[in-house]
């Protein structure tokens, strides 16, 4: 969802870095980064254990949830990326079974999707939050394909971050890497098909990848 339904890896950077500050701890724009596609837990976990710091897990990960979700509730300018409603409109029709497969939390998906009208597209929703692993593990596109009732070669997975498309890859599944350039530096060269806009995509290209 993040980078591919809408484009709010911007905003987590940003929220991110003030915690950073506050914490006065360095991280750099590839540290960073790397962390795109993992849960917050997750990227809480490396930070405290890579920079030695004392905060509580917990507190971290509220505290990011909370920012995010003020954010979120307060924005006007923030928008489906360019094509992906169009997209999913397509899939839907074609009677492709879609799967939002998202590090954020339960509530945050249901909240975008309600806010552009596109839940009713969507046959399940499965969250990062509520798993053991996360991105690259692949666990999150290993539960939404028993949710379709597929076989993982079946599925095509679209993702922004190089975390995901090494997730996709190890369940098996065929992905689809979007080069946004407000991920961050991501290799998505793991992708089977890597495209710069969701108007190259359409059913069709996507059954066969």
């Amino acid at each position: 969802m993040d980078g591919v339904i809408i484009d709010s890896e911007p905003i987590h950077f940003n929220i991110e870095k003030q915690i950073f500050e506050e914490l006065k701890i360095a991280i750099s724009f590839e540290e960073h980064c790397s962390y795109v596609g993992t849960s917050s837990r997750n990227m809480w976990e490396m930070i405290i254990k890579k920079h030695e710091i004392a905060n509580d897990l917990e507190e971290l990960i509220k505290k990011d949830y909370a920012m995010y979700m003020k954010h979120l509730i307060a924005a006007k300018d923030l928008h489906p990326i360019p094509g992906v409603v169009e997209l999913i409109k397509e899939l839907h029709q074609d009677n492709l079974k879609i799967i939002v497969a998202s590090s954020s939390h339960g509530e945050v998906i249901d909240m975008v999707l309600k806010k552009f009208n596109l839940s009713d597209y969507f046959i399940a929703q499965v969250s990062g939050t509520e798993l053991i692993h996360s991105k690259p593990h692949p666990e999150i596109f290993l539960r939404s394909a028993a949710l379709a009732n597929c076989d993982p070669g079946e599925c095509v997975v679209i993702e922004d971050s190089e975390n995901g498309v090494t997730a996709a890859r190890v369940a098996g599944m065929k992905s689809i890497g979007f080069l946004n350039p407000n991920s961050g530096v991501q290799d998505l060269s793991r992708a089977d098909v890597v495209v710069k806009s969701f108007e190259e995509l359409n059913a069709a290209l996507i059954r066969n990848v």
